[in-house]
């Protein structure tokens, strides 16, 4: 469990006028301090390999289920294949892993000189890539598409990318359901029983790739897919986690970075702590803001002038669930009684952008009298449950991913130390976000680091958008990440606004990216649109 979701959440999402492009990783994942060390050469067999390009299918029920994917207003098709690579870098002449890609050709008739692929990753870590382009590019995408090979992916152990899968979907409603703050010395049994044994599910499902999902090999697979795609650079739009691998990408191959913006920042010096504490700080943040403009609003869930009263009636509604879950009413479409988690889940999901915030107040009002729909379905699209109870592979690949990554084990007696500062940084969040440090605990494969190297001397410059009210990756991680990148490499940014994700949302933005992709032009360091 975690939040950093994939902007698969936010897509779904999106029918409430959720329009973040929506991202989020708990267990920060770190890059191998070792991520130097000499690795073989991929054989030409893979690197020079021909892609077989056809019309895309419907997702599969791993990427998340849905229709084939709509042509682009301009009437480009969208083409889907799949990319061999190797299982294990160190062994490049072993078994391999098919990828699965998307694209959509740069526009015939634009009049406008092709510059090659844009590759996306749209976060998580567990974000299947290849539903999720089409979904984002619409009318967002056009002016970029002028130019660029529109193109995106499964990262490997995510949606059809040999996708990682733990629990079957009544095992998975079971876990998401369990009492996630426990109280006493039972319930915390319970807990860390249930994390073992989703440990132990994951290893005996997915045992043969567990080992090579981290964010390493990931970064090995965009150099490997910039060959295959005929790119002497990587021009790369990452959100979110896709700033991480982005970042990754940037410290092993320095020399091959071409284009490069990252949106929604990941912390790379951030350790799990560190980035969980961030994160509640910042829902914490969203929190009082939504409970602030509510009061404003000609309906709003709870009466009075002073946001606290919303807070507090919040904190109780959590509460009475962690005693009891409320029951599904005659007729809805959940069968489920809503949990504690699952109701704090719905909420968090909510406030990765402000375009929610109505319907946030209007399930909250549905809460409170005994209505559980709406947040349900909240928390089903957040965890990409689809309405016949089938998950994607979203949660399983972002714990793989998460754990292979980083190295941090804790106990119970860890987190319980830990637990009052949480909670002070959010009195309804902290909770949940400080037990979810167990998500690596008893997990079969050893993680890399604590912290993400993204040191990348000699790399063009890199666009780091920071948003000053983002909920999931707070704001300070761009700084911090464009720091990290080096001098003349990290190009820092600032938005002024609330949400998860500001290209496409904010005008003043998109245009200064658009600017840097299209035609090369970077900004002055530090400029702040607001």
């Amino acid at each position: 469990m975690s939040h950093h979701r994939s902007s698969r959440a936010a897509i779904g999402l999106a029918s409430l006028a959720v329009l973040a492009a929506a991202t989020l990783t708990a267990c920060d994942p770190g890059a191998d301090t070792d991520a130097d060390a000499a690795i073989p050469e991929v054989p030409a067999a893979l690197s020079e390999q021909k892609l077989d390009w056809a019309a895309c299918p419907a997702p599969s029920a791993a990427q998340g289920g849905g229709e084939k994917p709509e042509d682009l207003p301009d009437g480009t098709k969208w083409q889907c294949a799949t990319m061999k690579a190797p299982l294990d870098y160190a062994k490049p002449d072993g078994r391999t892993i098919d990828l699965a890609l998307i694209r959509a050709r740069a526009a015939k008739d634009s009049g406008e000189e092709r510059l090659g692929s844009l590759v996306f990753n749209f976060g998580g870590p567990g974000g299947a890539g290849v539903p999720t382009l089409p979904l984002m590019a619409g009318e967002d995408y056009l002016e970029l598409h002028k130019r660029y090979d529109l193109v995106s992916f499964d990262p490997r152990g995510v949606g059809d990318s040999a996708g990682v899968k733990c629990l079957d979907d009544k095992a998975m409603d079971a876990w998401l359901a369990q009492d996630s703050t426990p109280d006493d010395a039972a319930e915390e049994k319970a807990l860390t029983a249930g994390v073992s044994a989703y440990a132990r599910a994951c290893e005996s499902n997915s045992g043969a790739v567990l080992k090579h999902v981290g964010t390493q090999e990931a970064a090995r697979d965009l150099d490997l897919m910039r060959q295959v795609l005929g790119d002497e650079k990587l021009n790369y739009f990452g959100i979110s986690y896709g700033t991480q691998l982005g970042g990754v990408y940037a410290h092993l191959f320095p020399k091959n970075v071409g284009r490069t913006v990252f949106d929604a920042v990941v912390d790379p010096t951030s350790d799990t702590v560190a980035a969980g504490l961030g994160q509640t700080k910042g829902f914490e943040g969203a929190l009082q803001n939504f409970l602030e403009d509510c009061v404003k609003q000609d309906e709003c869930f709870f009466e009075g002038e002073d946001p606290a009263q919303g807070e507090k009636q919040i904190a109780e509604l959590l509460r009475s669930l962690d005693a009891e879950p409320m029951p599904p009413k005659k007729g809805a479409y959940n069968k489920r009684p809503m949990t504690q988690g699952q109701a704090t889940t719905g909420i968090i999901a909510a406030l990765y952008s402000k375009e929610s915030w109505p319907v946030l107040s209007g399930v909250l009002e549905d809460a409170r009298k005994g209505e559980s729909t709406g947040l349900m379905w909240l928390s089903d699209a957040y965890s990409e449950r689809d309405d016949d109870g089938t998950y994607s592979a979203a949660n399983s690949a972002q714990t793989a991913v998460s754990c292979a990554d980083n190295k941090d084990r804790f106990t119970a007696e860890d987190v319980r130390r830990r637990l009052p500062e949480f909670r002070k940084a959010s009195p309804v969040f902290g909770d949940t976000i400080a037990w979810m440090l167990l998500a690596c605990t008893d997990w079969p494969v050893d993680g890399h680091a604590s912290t993400v190297d993204v040191k990348a001397d000699g790399a063009g410059p890199v666009l780091v958008i920071g948003n000053t009210g983002d909920p999931a990756t707070p704001y300070e991680g761009a700084e911090k990440m464009a720091d990290a990148l080096g001098e003349g490499v990290g190009v820092h940014l600032t938005v002024d606004d609330e949400g998860h994700g500001t290209y496409a949302v904010d005008k003043c933005l998109t245009k200064i990216v658009d600017k840097y992709l299209l035609d090369g032009a970077v900004p002055k360091n530090d400029t702040v649109c607001s």
